[in-house]
């Protein structure tokens, strides 16, 4: 149903338009039937107008109309733009309010006309033309069969066009249950979206309750206990009265019991509406599960296909028709021809009604039964259609049925679940009073390490001002000297009463601080007696999660894990006790009014236990029955478990850092003893060479000779320790090149190995001086002498001479020995240690050039090594494009092949069916020749006889 009928908002509709990008036509299709209303409108369109409109012409009062547009159901005060209609990408469909009730009434089967074809009557004898009656009898049957093939053609047009319009009638059946389908979809769609917003509530209402539940499960089955901790637990005797010596003492056990009985019943009732609840959720989900899959059905697609099959019919009829037109054209021109003996030589009256003959026979047999056919099976389809369209209504009507009443359903389940949520809301008011009982011994814990926490504070509180007092008196003490050391440098140029009436001779007061006594009535009580008036079993564990895990051996250490959480969790107190011990860092050995810093410290500890204690206490009677959510103890863990994972890497990190950093100690520890060792080597060698040459006695005058030139020794000696400096320079300079440790450790190497080498060079040199004055104080052989040279594993050099025989050599003046020979000696000694200096210097220049060059080199080096990764990335990057390239071309190759296959095949095919029709044409062309013989033969009299003798010929040739 179609309706072109337009309902305008005014005389605005251009500007409107105009002004919005939206059409100009709303469509609006009837779930009930699947009919459609077309309605020309603009944005400014109210809803209320259309809804009118859809009065008219269905028949709906607008109170009955639903047009849902989506999810989205249009208010009739609101205009079209609104909700961004018209487009012509968006359907508006249209249900009855009065149709979706239980007893309402079903829909009226589907009435189709099928229309029959309009056949008309047959010629009669006298509706045949004039013919004369001295004409031929072949004209008068020519004539006759042009009348009876104007009549098949009528026939067959009039059987075409009922066929036409049943098919006509089934494409809008069709279009008629696509609607229908689609404003199934509309709705079940719409009864998805309300479903899940039920199921997200009722997610959320269950685990609620869930939780709520365990935790009011748990506070009731561990009521008695609770009582019967509170029962065991003693007052301090400072709290003791009359009627009043246990915790238990403090709350009304009568009315809590009566408290915990109404608790208990209202929790079971309430966990009996909660069942019946889960169970009507359950039912209503499968109900709905089972409206989804009635309402997802594939029925007109099935039916398209069968429409789209048959499409091909109308084709066949039309073919007929064309046939029989040319029957019709092809016998009025042989009648016209024969009345106007025009016919050929060779075609007579009798031959025309003969061929004619044979196509009546052909529209008797063939084409009228074809047609009529034809048409009967398309009134099948019809039949089929209209079927399928009247189940399609009883679908949709009840499908529409069920989800009002899945809607309705759902509406009072959300109310019930809101409902739920203020009982739950109850069910915690009323359990909230009956946590005194578990929350008690919580309280009395807290309280406890409040006193304990207090007491301690007094003695940090008093350490803090003795602090205070001690670091102002040093401040006064300092700025009196201050003052004292002014009056000292400038009162011999300014007079005592010039400066006096300046007010130059005050002084600083000492500053007395005083600590007011507080909290004097606390209880005598410190944090060791927590466990005696308060044990830990009376809150049980501070964790409600570890209560079936911790054993009963490690609650006593709650106090020492609860102030490791309390610090964790309080990063500013952390900083504050920094801070506080930054302050206390200044007097790390000063006794402040009998309290020294160590008792500061233990006090304070005690404090921050204390603290901690009763933080604990507070989450146990805050969240004692309260259940975490299973999601967030997950969550918890694995955010536990990867800062765990986090700090265990890093600490591995950090540990092989300092491994490798090792490592690398050790290893310039062992380079270092290596040079150290080659360097005392060089030296040994050097020495034992020296003495050598120059003899015993000349050793012993050189010495007593820098005994007494004192410019002389320092020659020698800054000599000798110059040639050591460089050997040991020269030394670093080859451990710096091959080391791998980083510059900055390398330099500090360097300056380490110096100063070892200095001190090795004093260390020598004075052996070296202990050696000869050992030697010089032994008594020279005059006979054969052997002289030993030891060098120990110090480095020392000892000289130790043997002698045969020393009782009879008379001892010489050392100092007259020296001065002879000191000249000389001293001579030879400084050129030979010149050579070596230049020698030593030579080479190290030399190393330094090797090096440069080599640093040269390695450079130039490490820029063709790049450059060439450089040439190296570039020509990995292409081949990788000719790798795809190649990769293309393969695919575009093997594309072609399968084309040119594909082109051969068909070539060959045509090839074949050419030379079959080659074959054929050629054989009829013999045919035609035998035809023309037989005709054209001066023997043949007629036609009959020329038939006849191409028969025999035919016959003779088979």
């Amino acid at each position: 149903m179609s309706s072109g009928s337009a309902v305008t908002g005014g005389g605005v509709e251009e500007e409107a338009a105009a002004a919005v990008p939206l059409g100009q036509k709303l469509v609006v299709h009837a779930a009930e039937n699947g009919h459609t209303l077309e309605f020309g409108c603009g944005g400014d369109t109210h809803v209320e107008a259309i809804q009118h409109s859809i009065q008219l012409h269905c028949g709906i009062p607008p109170g009955d109309q639903l047009l849902l547009c989506g999810n989205t159901s249009l208010d009739g005060a609101h205009p079209l733009a609104y909700y961004k209609l018209p487009r012509d990408d968006r359907e508006v469909f249209l249900y009855n309010k009065a149709r979706l009730l239980a007893d309402s009434r079903p829909p009226a089967p589907e009435s189709v006309y099928i229309p029959e074809p309009d056949i008309p009557p047959p010629p009669q004898p006298q509706d045949s033309p004039p013919v004369e009656v001295s004409a031929d009898p072949a004209l008068k049957a020519l004539v006759s069969y042009e009348i009876r093939f104007r009549y098949h053609f009528q026939v067959a047009n009039a059987v075409y066009r009922s066929s036409v319009a049943k098919f006509e009638l089934c494409r809008r059946l069709l279009r008629e249950q696509q609607v229908q389908e689609r404003a199934l979809d509309t709705a079940r769609s719409n009864l998805e979206h309300t479903f899940r917003k039920l199921s997200q509530r009722y997610s959320d209402f269950v685990r609620c309750f869930s939780q709520q539940h365990r935790g009011h499960v748990e506070m009731l089955t561990n009521f008695e206990r609770d009582v019967q901790r509170l029962r065991a637990v003693r007052l301090h005797p400072a709290l003791h009265c009359e009627g009043r010596q246990c915790l238990l003492d403090l709350i009304k056990e009568n009315d809590l019991r009566k408290l915990a009985d109404g608790c208990f019943s209202s929790h079971k009732q309430f966990e009996v509406k909660v069942s019946q609840l889960k169970a009507n959720f359950s039912e209503l989900k499968k109900r709905v599960e089972s409206l989804f899959n009635v309402m997802s059905s594939n029925g007109c697609k099935d039916l398209e296909k069968l429409i789209r099959e048959h499409q091909g019919v109308i084709g066949e009829q039309k073919s007929i028709m064309q046939s029989l037109s040319k029957d019709v054209d092809t016998s009025k021109k042989l009648v016209d021809d024969c009345s106007s003996c025009q016919l050929s030589a060779s075609l007579r009256p009798h031959d025309a009604v003969s061929a004619v003959g044979r196509i009546y026979e052909v529209h008797e047999k063939d084409n009228l039964p074809s047609v009529r056919n034809f048409d009967h099976r398309l009134t099948k389809l019809l039949e089929k259609c209209k079927d399928k369209k009247n189940e399609m209504n009883t679908l949709v009507h009840v499908c529409m049925q069920r989800v009002k009443s899945a809607q309705t359903t759902i509406r009072g389940m959300m109310n019930e679940l809101h409902a739920f949520q203020e009982v739950m809301g109850h069910q915690d008011k009323d359990f909230d009073n009956l946590k005194l009982v578990s929350g008690l011994g919580h309280a009395y814990r807290a309280c406890l390490a409040e006193v304990a926490r207090r007491k301690s504070y007094f003695k940090l509180y008093t350490g803090l001002a003795g602090t205070y007092a001690e670091k102002l008196a040093t401040e006064c003490d300092n700025e009196k000297t201050r003052r004292e050391d002014f009056y000292r440098t400038w009162s011999k140029y300014i007079p005592d009463d010039i400066m006096g009436s300046m007010g130059l001779f005050d002084s600083p007061s000492q500053c007395d601080i005083k600590v007011a006594s507080f909290d004097r009535d606390l209880l005598p009580i410190d944090v060791d007696d927590m466990e005696k008036l308060a044990p830990q079993s009376l809150v049980g564990p501070f964790l409600k999660s570890e209560r079936s895990q911790i054993p009963n051996s490690s609650l006593s250490n709650s106090s020492t894990s609860g102030n490791l959480n309390q610090s964790e969790q309080n990063p500013l107190n952390t900083d504050d006790k920094m801070d506080f011990q930054d302050l206390l860092g200044c007097y790390d050995t000063i006794d402040i009014a009998g309290t020294s810093k160590l008792e500061v410290e233990n006090a304070r500890l005690k404090a921050e236990l204390a603290s901690a204690i009763a933080v604990l206490c507070s989450f146990g009677a805050e969240y004692g029955y309260e259940s975490i959510d299973e999601g967030q103890i997950d969550t918890v863990l694995k955010k536990t478990r990867e800062k765990t994972a986090e700090a265990l890497s890093a600490k591995d990190e950090y540990a092989n850092q300092l491994q490798s950093m090792l490592t690398a100690k050790k290893e310039q520890c062992l380079s270092y003893e290596k040079r150290i060792q080659d360097l005392e080597e060089q030296l040994s060698n050097q020495y034992i060479q020296g003495h050598m040459v120059s003899g015993s006695k000349g050793t012993s005058d050189s010495l007593l000779s820098a005994f007494k030139g004192n410019d002389c020794n320092l020659d020698v000696s800054g000599g000798r320790q110059t040639q050591i400096q460089d050997e040991s320079s020269v030394a670093m300079d080859e451990a710096s090149s091959t080391s791998e440790q980083p510059s900055k450790q390398t330099e500090g190497g360097d300056e380490n190995m110096t100063d070892i080498s200095g001190a090795l060079n004093l260390q020598l040199l004075d052996s070296a001086v202990c050696t000869n004055l050992d030697a010089f104080m032994t008594d020279f052989p005059r006979d054969n002498e052997h002289k030993i040279v030891n060098i120990d594993k110090e480095g020392r050099m000892l000289t130790q001479l043997t002698m045969a025989d020393t009782s009879d050599v008379p001892i010489e003046d050392p100092l007259s020995i020296l001065n002879s020979r000191t000249n000389e000696h001293h001579t030879l000694e400084l050129r030979n240690k010149a050579l070596l200096v230049s020698e030593l210097q030579n080479t190290l220049d030399e190393k330094s050039k090797q090096l440069s060059e080599t640093e040269s080199k390695l450079t130039a080096v490490m820029d063709e090594v790049n450059s060439l990764k450089k040439e190296l990335e570039h020509t990995r990057g292409l081949l990788d494009e000719s790798q795809m390239n190649c990769a293309h071309l393969e695919n575009c190759l093997h594309e072609a092949r399968e084309e040119a296959r594909t082109n051969k095949c068909s070539a060959d095919r045509r090839a074949v069916e050419y030379d079959a029709l080659r074959s054929s044409a050629l054989r009829i062309h013999g045919l035609f020749e035998r035809l023309n013989n037989c005709v054209t033969a001066p023997s043949m009299s007629g036609f009959a006889e020329s038939l006849r003798s191409l028969a025999l010929s035919l016959a003779s040739s088979l």
